[in-house]
């Protein structure tokens, strides 16, 4: 099965534990048979391959998220860059032209798009399965999954299909868009499913759609001019448009964890973190990321969230609405996965920035300077080497490594190797950084 999952969001409405580059699909929630935690890009990966251990799996995602996707999933992924943000059709186009092009799949072979942030069991892969074999009968141009309503939603746009002949494949009648609750009723009552943006198609009828929309040559120059392209859904460039679509119905364990009502309930316990839930709270979850304690008492129906971005307190009904709020706040990435690890603010002061850097085993940063900080690390735990200048040191927990504004620096995990990073200077920005190739670099 060749499959491409849709990584994207914002991370506002699940605020303070997502921002900009850590979005939803990336926390680690659920909690797996060993007693870690994984997230959601993790479980779908992980459920794919328990399902189809052979099957072509790329990620569609922003380049912001490439760094996390590593650290969770390893180097050996496919993903199909986006330059920037152009909606769905762009992404799913480019993506598609990533597997013909890049990847070698024949255009004559279908792929399945879906989401990648749905909490689902190993069920709805095996439908994904029936649904990319539909798609290469070539009975219909578009494939779509219908999900069983079990409940009148204004959240979603939804398929009306036509009559069902005992198959569980139906040609699509049309579509409705999101609707208020009494019309989501009356779909329903007439056998409507909700649209969850989940579809296969042969490569060819895609490619063939791109290039009516889009002059390109190529996977290459589609990637070069992306940021001139139309911003545009699937749904509206191409879906809408078709009239020989089909639909399957799918009746299991579906939810869009979109909003933080919707996340608790995949939660199996009341508490991640450090937290004391006294026996008079009701239906409270906490997910604590400091390494401070929180002590709830008497709430009811509550979320209480606390994490380097900040503190949410928040009845479960009412976080629904966070969005708003949080186009308010005005403030840096305080978390952030890398591919060689992670990274966290501890404090932000004029003139200078402290940051706690932990490396995974094996991994290492970039070789770089900066022109406007001075930078000072001291290793807090494990073992690894230091280039600075071209110089190589072997580091270890209490050594303290100093370098000035234009000093070539880097630094590789042996173990897994904590550091404390003091910035210091007048303007201290992300985008000062030089990158340097060399034969240093892991």
């Amino acid at each position: 099965m060749n499959i491409i999952l849709l990584s994207g969001g914002s991370g506002k409405r699940l605020w303070p534990l997502s921002n900009e580059i850590r979005s939803k699909q990336f926390i680690k929630i659920f909690r797996t048979e060993d007693g870690t935690y994984e997230s959601m890009v993790q479980r779908m990966y992980r459920q794919i391959r328990a399902v189809d251990p052979d099957a072509t799996i790329t990620i569609a995602t922003s380049r912001t998220q490439v760094s996390a996707i590593n650290n969770q999933l390893g180097d050996d992924v496919g993903i199909s860059i986006e330059p920037c943000r152009r909606d769905t059709f762009p992404a799913i186009a480019l993506a598609t032209a990533y597997l013909t092009d890049v990847m070698s799949v024949s255009p004559e072979e279908a792929v399945v798009v879906c989401p990648v942030d749905p909490y689902v069991e190993e069920d709805y892969f095996r439908a994904l399965g029936k649904l990319c074999e539909q798609a290469d009968k070539g009975s219909a141009n578009l494939v779509l999954m219908g999900m069983e309503p079990t409940y009148p939603s204004e959240k979603y746009g939804y398929i009306i299909p036509g009559t069902d002949d005992g198959s569980g494949i139906e040609k699509v009648r049309e579509f409705k868009e999101k609707p208020d609750i009494e019309t989501a009723k009356a779909y329903i009552a007439e056998g409507a499913l909700w649209n969850g943006g989940i579809f296969a198609y042969k490569l060819k009828y895609v490619l063939d759609r791109a290039h009516e929309l889009i002059d390109f040559r190529g996977y290459r120059d589609l990637y070069e001019k992306y940021d001139t392209l139309t911003k545009i859904s699937f749904d509206y460039a191409v879906v809408e448009k078709e009239p020989n679509i089909e639909v399957m119905r799918f009746s299991g364990k579906w939810k869009d964890l979109g909003t933080w009502n919707t996340l608790t309930e995949a939660m199996e316990e009341p508490a991640i973190g450090e937290a004391i839930l006294n026996e008079t709270c009701e239906d409270v979850h906490v997910i604590n990321e400091l390494n401070v304690p929180i002590l709830v008492m008497g709430m009811k129906n509550a979320v209480v969230c606390a994490s380097a971005q900040g503190v949410l307190v928040s009845d479960k009904e009412q976080s629904s609405y966070i969005k708003p709020f949080v186009d308010k706040i005005d403030q840096q990435i305080m978390f952030s996965e890398k591919s060689w690890g992670s990274y966290q603010v501890i404090a932000v002061d004029e003139g200078s920035m402290t940051v706690k850097v932990t490396l995974n085993p094996g991994h290492g940063m970039h070789y770089h300077s900066h022109k406007l900080r001075d930078e000072v690390w001291t290793v807090v735990e494990g073992r690894g080497t230091a280039v600075i200048d071209d110089n190589v040191r072997q580091i270890s927990a209490g050594d303290v490594i100093t370098m000035k504004a234009g000093v070539k620096h880097k630094v590789d995990a042996i173990t897994e190797l904590k550091l404390i990073e003091v910035q210091i200077g007048s303007e201290i920005s992300v985008h000062d950084k030089e990158k340097y190739d060399s034969s240093h670099n892991g």
